[in-house]
């Protein structure tokens, strides 16, 4: 567990040196308090963890690290700790069957050798007593597997599930071709949790693509975006950050996309570069490719000072034009 903060530290200090004006818009773990708790109610800012950690063949050791990630962030008082996207799962078409567990409906039906990662953060969510975004996992439910993001409360329990709607298929003539479709089902259900401090809306990797979800996000009253992901060496440097940043503008929100640290020698390469981003668009925390966590404390008055500035919500022509939300 020390080792793994000490090169967070390190990777991100490596941030600054190579990109110095992010210095002033990161926020150090030595600046949160590790005794925080929940009785949030009309509190004006919340302390966000995007764990950005190395994901390989091993599934058992990707949970363990991925429990040890949450942890470290917990004591750096973080009340929001996400994983990123298949996090206990090469990102890989022909592993996701073979990685996938059933997620059960009921907490007593919880088995740690059936469901080993669900067992695991709802654990360690418990242990940490925080709020915990579990990044995504292959999902299996009869013949179908989907990939899906769960959150646990304090207590352990399961409070959200999101199942990825707007699957990876892609062709970009000698770049890349990836046909998500081949494993996964998609899902159909816009996910909001509301959370003692606010409320907090669920995409996952390619659902950032499409803003009519968000926009549906922020009608139903979300604060914070999230999205586990996992853009790859073609689609992450031209738009992870353009769409962190436009997802953000566009809803006037915090937007926190959290990647897999890079494995150069993966078949499928993530980009990194976990990053927030806040009402304004501005990038406020972010980090390069390698295992480390971004830390960020997000004031939630700038939702309400942004949205109040430019009111575009309240400026839409519905006589001509409107967002449908079909469910």
């Amino acid at each position: 567990m020390l080792q793994f903060r000490i090169l967070a530290f390190i990777s991100l200090s490596n941030s600054f040196a190579r990109n110095p004006r992010l210095s002033s818009k990161f926020v150090f773990s030595d600046k949160f308090t590790s005794k925080r708790r929940f009785s949030m109610s009309g509190t004006t800012s919340v302390n966000v963890a995007l764990c950005q950690i190395a994901t390989t063949k091993d599934k058992a050791l990707n949970i363990k690290t991925a429990c040890d990630a949450i942890a470290v962030a917990a004591q750096n008082g973080s009340d929001i700790i996400s994983l990123p996207e298949c996090f206990n799962s090469p990102y890989d078409s022909a592993c996701f069957p073979h990685y996938a567990e059933e997620i059960p409906n009921r907490m007593e039906d919880l088995n740690a050798k059936i469901h080993p990662s669900t067992y695991a953060l709802s654990k360690t969510a418990k242990n940490t007593c925080r709020y915990i975004i579990g990044g995504s996992i292959p999902e299996r439910e009869g013949e179908k597997v989907f990939n899906t993001c769960l959150v646990f409360g304090p207590d352990g329990s399961i409070i959200g599930k999101h199942r990825k709607m707007h699957l990876f298929d892609i062709d970009v003539p000698g770049k890349i071709t990836f046909k998500e479709s081949d494993s996964f089902s998609p899902g159909n259900s816009i996910t909001v949790v509301d959370l003692p401090m606010c409320k907090i809306g669920l995409g996952i990797c390619y659902d950032i693509r499409f803003p009519e979800l968000s926009m549906l996000m922020r009608e139903k009253g979300c604060s914070i975006l999230f999205f586990p992901g996992a853009f790859n060496m073609t689609t992450g440097p031209a738009h992870w950050e353009l769409l962190i940043r436009s997802r953000a503008v566009d809803n006037q929100c915090y937007v926190c996309a959290v990647s897999p640290a890079r494995d150069p020698d993966g078949q499928y390469i993530a980009w990194g570069h976990s990053t927030v981003a806040d009402p304004w668009g501005e990038v406020i925390a972010t980090t390069n490719h390698a295992p480390s966590t971004v830390y960020a404390k997000l004031d939630l008055d700038k939702v309400k000072k942004v949205r109040e500035s430019i009111p575009v919500g309240n400026q839409k022509r519905d006589d001509i034009y409107k967002l449908v939300n079909r469910l």
